[in-house]
Formats: structure tokens, C-alpha cells, sequence
């Protein structure tokens, strides 16, 4: 008789989770705080604020020299790979062929994978927002303020903090693409290059065309209920009005300047774990991960928020 503990140890079902733990990570989250594999949970990254700046290391050497050493100080910070799990619970299925076991467990990790990811979005939102304090109002409904220009102020403030390195990311909420697409500004210049069709079909990818350097762009629209079960739902958008204009890298590491990582260990996204209830009615598929979400670069973040008033 096969039984779900011994699923625990499929080299498969480990893989799968691995998978569906990569897969089902929001790209939006990654796009804000791209991951950073290392190889202990805990350790030592390169902080950067303003009192401690970002610079390229000379790696000249002479006949005989030294090279140059990339070290960690105590002015630098300790990343944690804090612990997190979610349990999906099933009633004991009547068969007992493993393939059904199989099927159950991977439809028990892809739940989790999907839950594990909504809940790593709102974090690395709630972090980015946290690190960036109120941000600066601007009304995007008035004719006399011009988005692009603004924007691309604070894109040449990044690229300052950063001397050039990485890419130039630029996070929308909902409201503020809403209303940045409507600018009079905005909408003249769109206008004056591709007509009406063309401002017709403007998508929040097509922001960066009109902003310095081409910036990739994302609009987050992750919402959340601020009330209370039993209570008639609040629903508002985590990032709403806000543009946050970043720095972030493709293949970050410990030491580059981005914004935001994600420290997570490698090859430990997910891992699977199975077991049967006391009762023996419920068979459980356990998924644990460790990740930690840090703002590792205070000056290669900006925040304004965009108004209609």
C-alpha cells in the first residue's frame, strides 16, 4: 500500500515543486525585487544609503600587487532567509495507486506556489513603500505638470546613485498609469507620434518609449481587503497612485547596487513535505520556503505619487 509519507523523498515530486515555486513567482514581484540565489540562508550583502555609496572598486594592479577584494564590513547589512509554510490538506483518497498520490501533490503544490507568490508581491510592495516614506504629490490632472519630465528627473537621480549600472525599472500603480496616460502632456506627445489609434493602444510597456532611456515598465495591481472577516469588504490597490523610478538587475548579487533583492537560497525555493493526519482521514502536502526581502540600496529608489487634484 502506498502512502503519501513516502512521497517525501520522490526526486520528481522535489523537482516539480522547485518548478512551480520558480514559475509561479509574480513577475511583478521579480521585476521589483529580482532574486539573488546564495548559498547559506543567512549572510552578509552590500548596503547602500547616502552616507555610504555605491563605487566601482579599481582592479588595476601592478607586477607583484595585490587584487583588488570585495569584502563585507559592519557597515553592511545581514540578510535572514526567513522561514514560511503552507499545508493543503485533502481527504484520504480511496485509491491507492501512486500516480493518484502524485497528481494530488502536485496539484497541492501548485496551490501553494500560487498563494506563496501573492504573498511575496504584497510583501516586496509593502517593503519598497516602507523604505520610500510618503513620496512627493503631483496633480497629473492639471495641464501645467508634465509626467515625462518629472520622471525623467528621478530616472537621472537613479542612474546617478547607481553611476550608470543596472536598469532603469519604473513600478506603476493602477491609478497613477490611469492617470498618467491622460495627462494632456502625455497624451499630446503620444498623440503628435502615433494619432489617436495609436494613444488608443497605448499599454504600460509603451510608457517607457516616452521616458530617458527607454525604462522597462510594469503596473502593479495587486489589490487587498483592509477589513476584517465578517465585515463588508475595503478593496485597494497596494501600490494605487503611487511610480516608484528604480535600479534593478537581471542577475543581481550580494554586491551590485539595485534597489531591492530577494535573497533566497539556492535550489531551496520549495520543498516539499507529506504526511497523514492523526486521524488517518486527511493526507497534508506541505510546502517550505525561506526567502527575506531587503531594500538594499536607498538612493536607487523614488517615489511620486500621481494626483488629480
Amino acid at each position: 500500500m502506498n502512502s503519501i509519507e513516502s512521497l517525501s523523498s520522490n526526486p520528481t515530486l522535489k523537482a516539480y515543486a522547485q518548478g512551480a515555486a520558480q514559475s509561479r513567482t509574480t513577475a511583478r514581484a521579480d521585476f521589483l525585487a529580482p532574486t539573488v540565489n546564495v548559498a547559506s540562508p543567512v549572510g552578509k550583502y552590500k548596503k547602500y544609503d547616502a552616507k555610504h555609496r555605491f563605487k566601482v572598486p579599481k582592479t588595476e594592479r601592478g607586477p607583484g600587487g595585490e587584487a583588488a577584494k570585495v569584502t563585507f564590513t559592519a557597515k553592511d547589512a545581514n540578510y535572514n532567509c526567513n522561514y514560511h509554510a503552507i499545508d493543503v490538506p485533502t481527504d484520504k483518497i480511496d485509491s491507492d495507486a501512486l500516480e493518484d498520490l502524485i497528481e494530488v501533490a502536485k496539484e497541492s503544490m501548485d496551490l501553494a506556489a500560487d498563494i506563496a507568490s501573492l504573498s511575496h508581491e504584497r510583501s516586496v510592495v509593502n517593503a519598497a513603500l516602507e523604505a520610500l516614506g510618503a513620496g512627493t504629490d503631483y496633480n497629473f490632472a492639471s495641464a501645467d505638470v508634465d509626467p515625462i519630465a518629472i520622471i525623467d528627473a528621478l530616472i537621472e537621480d537613479v542612474l546617478k546613485a547607481t553611476l550608470g549600472m543596472g536598469e532603469i525599472r519604473v513600478a506603476f500603480g493602477p491609478t497613477a498609469a490611469r492617470l498618467f496616460k491622460n495627462n494632456a502632456n502625455v497624451r499630446k506627445t503620444v498623440l503628435k507620434g502615433k494619432g489617436q489609434e495609436g494613444y488608443n493602444a497605448l499599454s504600460i510597456a509603451d510608457y517607457g518609449n516616452l521616458l530617458m532611456g527607454n525604462p522597462r515598465c510594469e503596473m502593479f495591481s495587486m489589490v487587498e481587503d483592509t477589513e476584517p472577516e465578517g465585515k463588508d469588504p475595503s478593496y485597494s490597490f497596494l501600490l494605487a497612485d503611487g511610480i516608484i523610478v528604480f535600479a534593478a538587475s537581471d542577475n543581481p548579487t550580494r554586491w551590485d547596487p539595485s534597489f531591492m533583492k530577494t535573497f533566497r537560497k539556492s535550489s531551496a525555493w520549495m520543498k516539499p513535505r507529506f504526511y497523514q493526519r492523526e486521524d488517518g482521514r486527511v493526507d497534508v502536502a506541505g510546502s517550505d520556503w525561506s526567502e527575506d526581502v531587503q531594500v538594499t540600496n536607498t538612493q536607487a529608489g523614488k517615489r511620486i505619487n500621481a494626483k488629480a487634484a
